[in-house]
């Protein structure tokens, strides 16, 4: 089953290559997007918010050893964090650090201290739905990303994210189909456009099977 994704680059689990933050079709971890992957070469020319995907670890990962390493790369922004308590971007750099480390509670925590200087960012914002959802919140999830549309209604990270929980989380695939349709319809750049074409044809098959038992 596809799970939302965190939108933004990240260079420490690079190596790592994390569990839960990957586009993988089919897959139970990896769908749901973390706000700032690095675009391709062509998105970033045209200024779209397309995503790279990052290779599945070849072996799940300990937790206890992703928290010990995120601690450790936390230390200097701490010290940033010490004199300057309401730095946004060390705040968010914090959150996803322990998203990324699957910390949730950390990182929701970050987020909303980032996000009280700066609320319409939508990246953070969605990151933080994000967290939430994984935390089991799957209401506050989907209130967080309703603001970040609010903010910026053509988000797609927000969009795609919206739409797995919707349709995971709610049994909503109508609401799941309408967020993946404007997504593919206002970011027609969109890197993973095939791959949400195909979940979009699973949801609508499923939807169609599910119409038929029920006869």
């Amino acid at each position: 089953m596809p799970k939302p994704r965190r939108n933004s680059c990240w260079t420490l689990y690079q190596a790592m290559t994390l569990i839960g933050v990957c586009l993988v079709a089919g897959t139970a971890g990896g769908w749901l997007i973390r706000s700032g992957w690095t675009p391709s070469a062509s998105a970033a020319q045209t200024g779209d918010a397309a995503l790279q995907p990052a290779p599945f670890p070849s072996q799940p990962l300990d937790p206890a050893r992703m928290k010990t390493v995120a601690d450790a790369q936390a230390a200097p922004l701490l010290k940033q964090l010490q004199a300057d308590p309401g730095n946004a971007d060390v705040l968010t750099s914090l959150g996803n650090l322990y998203y990324d480390a699957q910390q949730f509670s950390v990182a929701v925590d970050d987020y909303a201290r980032a996000l009280e200087a700066h609320p319409s960012d939508a990246a953070v914002r969605t990151d933080m739905a994000t967290a939430y959802w994984y935390l089991g919140q799957t209401d506050r999830a989907l209130a967080e990303f309703d603001k970040a549309l609010v903010y910026q209604p053509n988000y797609p990270n927000a969009l795609f994210n919206r739409g797995v929980v919707r349709w995971q989380g709610k049994g909503d695939n109508a609401g799941a189909l309408s967020d993946w349709r404007q997504l593919l319809a206002t970011n027609p750049g969109y890197q993973a456009r095939e791959q949400v074409e195909k979940l979009m044809a699973r949801v609508q098959n499923d939807a169609g099977a599910t119409t038929q038992t029920s006869r």
